[in-house]
């Protein structure tokens, strides 16, 4: 057994030597010893998390139903809670239906790949992904042995040729993309997305983790109403609850025939446990929270617009964000690793986000904005920015 502990050992040695070893840290609340001005590290983007009537409704749905659903939904584990929440999901999305997963991770990994599969499709699909697509959305695809044709990221041009390239093919179509992309804070263009998919007959999947409770109608995400097309589908948006939703879990949005196929094909739904009832009953009060919060989507837009020019005349590259999201984008490993430890100097609590994660040489810190961060937040973070700029010029 020491000859395999050796050779973990050595990769994890082989990682600190280029800056991207992983280690668990505390959140910023456990943080000992230390005053934390701003967290700018959690995806808590309308600050539901700790909302009091989020707590409140799963404290009433863990009393009513208990604190695990006690097996999987095929099982002891589909309660009412999941079928109200599932058709929630559906009205807000404007598709037949909707299922629940337990994590964003599970819903693509285990969906994608159900729907990829080749035996039932009759031929090895097409996938034209996105170059910058979620690990999750990758991984789907190598189980399956799919060859990706990847497209430059959010490059819809791109997209269009490798489709006219293949469009003689006989064989399924799917464009693979996120819709807001989590390490980048870029948006697709759905309109043009969607019309892609109607012109070239793709199956779309549309990863919507960081849209869900921040953009588009209501905040529903940047699929809500584009998901069909004169009755017909277009194809899947997966959501997740754990960020702007401040909880856990998944959704598919879909039709109902894809609903269907995914409880009987889908291995990371069936052999699962369904998701807690005091997890449900906190999302449920928080999906229908989100049509009241538009004027909280306004103000954290406003604020990622303001960091974004800020930061510009501190010299920063903050790439195509347009979101929520605002990465400082610094290149190497080490820069990224020595500016997140000079902003927990200063007080904030920042992610280095490293390769593989994104592409060499773009190393960044990402600044995910919340609606709980305010004006003396966002100041102690640019004035750390401008001291660390100071300090690099010297």
């Amino acid at each position: 057994m020491a000859s395999f502990e050796s050779r973990f050992t050595a990769y994890c040695a082989s990682l600190e030597t280029v800056g991207r070893r992983r280690r668990l840290t505390l959140a910023a609340e456990a943080m000992p010893g230390r005053q934390i001005v701003a967290d700018f590290s959690h995806n808590d983007y309308l600050g539901l998390a700790a909302a009091p009537e989020l707590i409140a409704a799963s404290h009433v749905a863990a009393l009513r139903y208990g604190v695990g659903a006690t097996g999987s939904r095929l099982l002891s584990g589909n309660l009412p809670l999941h079928v109200e929440l599932e058709a929630a999901i559906a009205r807000a999305k404007g598709t037949e239906a909707a299922l629940i997963f337990n994590s964003g991770y599970q819903a693509n990994s285990s969906a994608l790949a159900a729907l990829l599969d080749a035996k039932v499709l009759d031929a090895q699909p097409l996938v034209f992904s996105d170059r910058l697509n979620h690990a999750s959305l990758h991984h789907a695809c190598q189980l399956m042995n799919v060859h990706q044709i990847r497209y430059r990221h959010n490059d819809l041009a791109h997209l269009r040729e490798l489709l006219e390239a293949h469009q003689h093919e006989e064989r399924p179509k799917f464009i693979v993309a996120e819709t807001v992309f989590g390490m980048d804070g870029d948006a697709i263009d759905m309109a043009a997305m969607a019309a892609l998919a109607d012109e070239f007959d793709v199956f779309l999947y549309l990863d919507e983790a960081h849209a869900t409770g921040v953009m588009g109608t209501h905040g529903y995400g940047l699929t809500s109403g584009h998901m069909q097309h004169d009755k017909q589908s277009r194809g899947v948006a997966m959501g997740t609850f754990s960020k702007a939703l401040g909880a856990s879990g998944a959704y598919i949005a879909c039709s109902t025939a894809v609903r269907d196929y995914l409880v009987n094909r889908c291995t990371g739904f069936i052999y699962s446990t369904a998701l807690s009832p005091a997890v449900i009953g906190a999302v449920q009060a928080g999906w229908e929270r989100l049509p009241q919060m538009d004027a909280e989507r306004a103000r954290l837009m406003q604020t990622a617009q303001s960091l974004r020019e800020r930061v510009h005349a501190l010299g920063f590259d903050t790439g195509n964000s347009s979101t929520h999201i605002v990465p400082l984008i610094v290149g190497t490993e080490a820069a990224a690793l020595d500016l997140k430890a000079w902003l927990l100097e200063h007080g904030i609590v920042s992610s280095a986000i490293r390769p593989p994660t994104v592409p060499p040489h773009t190393a960044r810190i990402r600044i995910a904005l919340s609606v709980t961060h305010g004006e003396t937040q966002i100041n102690a973070l640019v004035d750390a920015l401008a001291a660390w700029k100071n300090r690099a010029q010297r």
